[in-house]
């Protein structure tokens, strides 16, 4: 960013330019999104983008910030319920729930996504990361059992990075061999196998 909004007026000019930029790729792809372009749709000058952006890749990124800052807005409130949860139903109601989050703003963030959102994503995952890191600490706290998994950490960090792998890629695909909602089952399913098969494994010894 060329300049860091300091005033009220400007940063509701960064946010116009943001939101005109989900706008423009939405509309016409990044190839074809031009400064001029999101300048127009957000209804200022050009010289006035160039004050808080270098170039249309400068935006880019900045939409990338965006999408994972409402993307964290939108898990935060949904912790105390998902911690509740069975394994399989959190992992779905998540899912679920970003799924109704793409659906938004007749899908423009699907669209972006489908766009842009590939691999430059992958430097700005770190919040949501962390907030499902949590969401697994809480899910173990109310479900004390659970303390029986081995290798907590190790597995949520495979699982989790796992998961935002197979989702960016599928979001990336313009005709993915399977459905999301597909995909949402088979990472529901494969993580309430990993812990049904580990608390059998670890279940106390009984005497006979």
């Amino acid at each position: 960013m060329a300049r860091k909004p300091q005033q009220q007026r400007s940063k509701a000019t960064v946010d116009a330019i943001i939101e005109a930029s989900f706008i423009c790729v939405a509309r016409d792809g990044t190839a074809a999104t031009t400064t001029r372009h999101i300048a127009d749709v957000a209804g200022i000058s050009v010289g006035s983008l160039y004050e808080y952006f270098s170039n249309k890749e400068m935006i880019f990124d900045a939409m990338n910030e965006r999408f994972v800052a409402d993307v964290v807005a939108m898990l935060q409130p949904l912790v105390p319920v998902i911690a509740r949860l069975p394994i399989g139903e959190a992992v779905k109601l998540i899912l679920g729930h970003f799924e109704d989050f793409l659906g938004r703003n007749d899908q423009r963030y699907l669209k972006c996504a489908r766009q842009a959102m590939g691999v430059d994503i992958k430097d700005h995952l770190g919040p949501i990361t962390r907030v499902l890191m949590d969401i697994v600490m809480q899910h173990v706290m109310h479900h004390p059992e659970h303390m029986r998994l081995r290798h907590i950490p190790a597995m949520s960090y495979i699982f989790i990075n796992g998961g935002i792998f197979a989702i960016v890629r599928h979001l990336s695909d313009p005709s993915p061999p399977i459905s999301y909602e597909e995909l949402a089952q088979g990472l529901a399913d494969m993580i309430s196998h990993y812990v049904a098969q580990e608390m059998l494994l670890t279940a106390p010894a009984t005497q006979d």
